[in-house]
């Protein structure tokens, strides 16, 4: 049998299973940067936009709480009372969810372009 990356790299697999959690509150454009052999600092970056700043605290708050249940408590939460960029860093992976007008000023997909780029789709991760 042979494995899949995820069930190889745990740390991709927790990624993956924070992104379907962004799209359980409808977030949108929720993707994952595969960051290995580009950085040290994480494995994973997950990103996601809401519609609203009120939107985006309710998608953070909503995947600090589902991981810490499934044993990834987050190391660090900011952004949150802004609600315009919250970031909650779980060591080996990060997930960034943006306001969309801050998303596209950012363009951290731009920015990390070395990495690779894993879609995910309703059921989660599309590679």
């Amino acid at each position: 049998m042979t494995s899949s990356p995820a069930t190889e790299r745990p740390s991709l697999a927790a990624a993956q299973a924070a992104a379907a959690i962004c799209l359980d509150l409808k977030a949108n454009d929720v993707v994952i940067l595969d960051l290995e052999g580009v950085t040290d600092m994480t494995d994973c970056f997950v990103i996601a936009s809401g519609s609203s700043d009120t939107h985006v605290r309710a998608i953070a708050e909503h995947v600090a709480e589902e991981m810490k249940k499934r044993g990834y408590p987050p190391h660090h939460v900011e952004g949150l009372t802004q609600g315009r960029w919250a970031l909650v860093d779980f060591v080996d992976f990060v997930v960034h969810v943006f306001h969309p007008t801050l998303r596209s000023f950012y363009q951290l997909e731009r920015l990390w372009g070395d990495a690779a780029v894993i879609a995910v789709g309703p059921q989660g991760a599309v590679t």
